[in-house]
């Protein structure tokens, strides 16, 4: 990877910046960009929403036992919670968040001290007895170890929130240009080719999920990211319980408006992010239907099953700052990106911001979190992906 900090210490009074993706955290960064006073241009390919935020699952919870985490994991609550306020369009549902282990599990030791972390962070989780959680909520639970409830979670439509959050960056004043693919122009700073014309701005950022080790590729600029396939369903029986994460099982699920939704089938191999199958598998729909029957005593009547891409990194934490002169990305967000938009679109348009003014990472008064900088990494590691949503990487 090339310095990943900015050599030009001036920055423009009205800075011109093109955000490529029209997902949740593009949208945000356009968004929030555009209300900092910069002249935002947001490029999609398809429509937005037409990624992985329109297929992703929609649980918002910010009890993380890391540091980092948990700050950005309630940032990204508060602006959910105002949102739903005062973003028409956009609905916030509050509802609990159970973990639940199982007997024979080794994940169960780690909860309690999983739980103390998140703890001392300010989020209202508690251990639970199995048969106290029983009897709360309607869950079977004589098989767990271990269990948690988090009591400031909640649940959210992504592709909604991507809709109205961009129609609110178009009265902020940023231009929208859907159906537009575009291309970084290598070796050129912040200059992308589109419709074959090179446009020349004073930051360019990448949001471009699974595409985004391509689309830096063709720039000249290595990323270690890599994509990998995620499914879920969705229900018609109605389900009136907590959103649940069963660790042993590798299943979540929480209430919809169709009834229930429930993931997780990961697929731990490097998926092709332009011909992956969008379809759910039938494994996937047996093991997540038993997994709810056994936990839930829930029979489900599945309405659809999709999957969708999730993006990894070598240490399993995202790639946010610079990569380049005036480039910046956003990737890797191991099936989390949805929920941590609002605030990692916030930090992504202060430090595009910080950073044309001359600021580094690193700096006092720099927004970039030093643990997610880009240039930790050289760009070609080879790694294991990882499923993203467990006991121990939280």
């Amino acid at each position: 990877m090339t310095d990943s900090n900015p050599s030009d210490g001036v920055e423009p009074s009205d800075p011109a910046v093109a955000v490529v993706g029209g997902g949740a955290v593009g949208v945000t960064a356009a968004h929030d960009l555009a209300a900092r006073g910069a002249t935002v241009t947001l490029f999609e390919r398809d429509d937005l929403a037409s990624g992985a935020s329109g297929r992703a699952a929609g649980v918002l919870y910010d009890a993380y036992a890391e540091d980092v985490d948990a700050a950005i994991g309630a940032r990204a609550m508060e602006r959910f919670r105002r949102f739903d306020r005062t973003l028409p369009g956009f609905e916030f549902t509050p509802c609990p968040y159970v973990i639940a282990v199982r007997e024979g599990d080794e994940d169960a030791e780690a909860v309690p001290g999983m739980v103390d972390r998140m703890r001392e962070h300010g989020r209202d989780v508690s251990v639970v007895d199995p048969d106290d959680l029983g009897e709360r909520f309607p869950l079977s639970t004589s098989d767990l170890a271990a269990a948690a409830v988090g009591e400031g979670a909640g649940w959210a439509d992504p592709g909604s929130y991507v809709v109205a959050l961009g129609e609110r960056a178009v009265r902020e004043g940023v231009t929208v240009e859907t159906d537009t693919e575009v291309e970084l122009v290598a070796d050129a700073g912040a200059t992308l080719r589109v419709d074959g014309t090179e446009q020349a701005f004073d930051a360019v950022v990448v949001a471009v999920g699974a595409h985004t080790e391509r689309f830096l590729e063709a720039g000249g600029i290595a990323v270690p990211v890599k994509p990998y396939r995620v499914q879920a369903l969705t229900s018609r029986v109605p389900y009136d319980g907590p959103m649940t994460y069963d660790a042993t099982a590798g299943v979540y699920f929480r209430p919809h408006p169709t009834g229930l939704l429930a993931g997780d089938g990961t697929e731990p191999f490097e998926a092709d992010p332009d011909a992956y199958d969008s379809e759910g598998d039938d494994w996937f729909v047996e093991n997540v239907s038993t997994a709810l029957r056994e936990r839930a005593d829930y029979d489900p009547e599945v309405e659809r099953a999709w999957a969708g891409v999730c993006t990894a990194t070598p240490d399993k934490d995202p790639l946010l700052g610079p990569v380049a002169d005036d480039v910046f990305v956003a990737a890797g967000w191991q099936g989390h990106g949805f929920m941590r938009a609002p605030a990692t679109g916030e930090i992504l348009a202060e430090g595009v911001l910080a950073s044309l003014s001359g600021t580094a990472i690193g700096d006092d008064d720099s927004p970039w979190v030093e643990a997610f900088d880009p240039g930790r990494f050289e760009g070609d590691e080879e790694f294991e992906i990882e499923e993203g949503m467990s006991v121990r990487n939280r």
